[in-house]
Parts: structure tokens; sequence; C-alpha cells
């Protein structure tokens, strides 16, 4: 391996370096050990993960690929079932109540009309997105809005989805800071 290769290799951080050829077989015993080894540590991963807060995702219910996109959105973001939920904008906003179950909640709004309706405020998506809105539910306890583009507008246009993993980003963060 010439020095450039190795310069190169240990900026990337890979300090040690094998060829294929010096690669040894692993008996089969020894990888299906292994294999046992790594479903037991992911499996208690899964069971020691603790739910940070529930996530409230208002908007147009997603179709086609914007329904691709989002299922995407929640598995990055690592949500199970229980920590996410769907919410329509024709539902009661009074009703709307965090879990008993102490954890604090984020909402976040798909699109600018959305925005506006559950937080009553009247700037377009422009304005409102990168800006941590309140619902507007009558409620005492205030409930933290992040405001995003529509899934449809972000299939349609693909570069704005980075614009959506800076409000997801902010979610987060508003999320972890409650």
């Amino acid at each position: 391996m010439s020095n450039t290769h190795s310069v190169f290799l240990k900026e990337m951080g890979i300090t040690e370096w094998s060829s294929k050829d010096a690669v040894h077989a692993i008996s089969s015993a020894e990888s299906s050990v292994q294999v046992q080894q790594a479903t037991a540590i992911a499996h208690q991963e899964a069971v020691e993960k603790v739910s940070q807060g529930h996530w409230w995702f208002f908007g147009t219910q997603p179709q086609g690929d914007a329904q691709t996109l989002f299922q995407n959105v929640v598995r990055t973001l690592g949500l199970g079932p229980q920590e996410w939920s769907w919410k329509s904008t024709n539902d009661n906003l009074g009703t709307l109540q965090a879990p008993g179950d102490g954890l604090p909640v984020v909402a976040f709004a798909f699109g600018g009309p959305i925005a506006q309706k559950i937080t009553g405020e009247r700037d377009p998506l422009p304005q409102l997105r990168e800006t941590i809105l309140s619902l507007n539910n009558g409620a005492d306890e205030e409930i933290p809005v992040i405001a995003s583009f529509d899934l449809a507008q972000l299939v349609t246009k693909p570069k704005d989805k980075a614009l959506l993993w800076q409000d997801l980003l902010l979610a987060k963060s508003v999320l972890q800071n409650i």
C-alpha cells in the first residue's frame, strides 16, 4: 500500500487495513455464535430504549410517495409505534392533551395552512419555519409546534428535504429540552 493511501485511510479514521486475501474464513459455528450475540444485543437495546416523548404529526394524510417519505421520517427519528400519532386538524384541538405518562409532546405541522390552523398564526410558512410555535388548544399546558413543508410538496421538490430535516432536528431538540 502506498504512503498516500495510508494517509488517506488514516484521515478516514481507518487505522488497520487488511486485504481480502489475508482474511481467514470463520467457521460456521463461530459465525452462528456471533449472529446470536448480535441478535441478543439488538433485542436488549430495543428493550432498553426509553421514549424521549411523543410526536404529534398534523397535516394531510400522506399517500403514495409522500407516505413512503413519512415512513422514512419516522424510521429515521427512531420512533416506535407508541411514540407518534397522526392528528387531524378537523379534530377539536381543545380535546388534545398530553399523554398521562408525563413524557413531553411536540407537534409537527406539515404545511403552512396546517401550521396556521393549529397555532392561530397568520404568517406564511417561510416566517413560521425555524420558530417554536404553540398549539392553540386552550389548555394551560403549552405544546410546542414546529412548522415545515407539506409532504406532497417535498416529493415534488426534493431539494427542500434538507429543510425538512432541519425542522425535524429543531423539533427533536425542543422535545429533548422540555
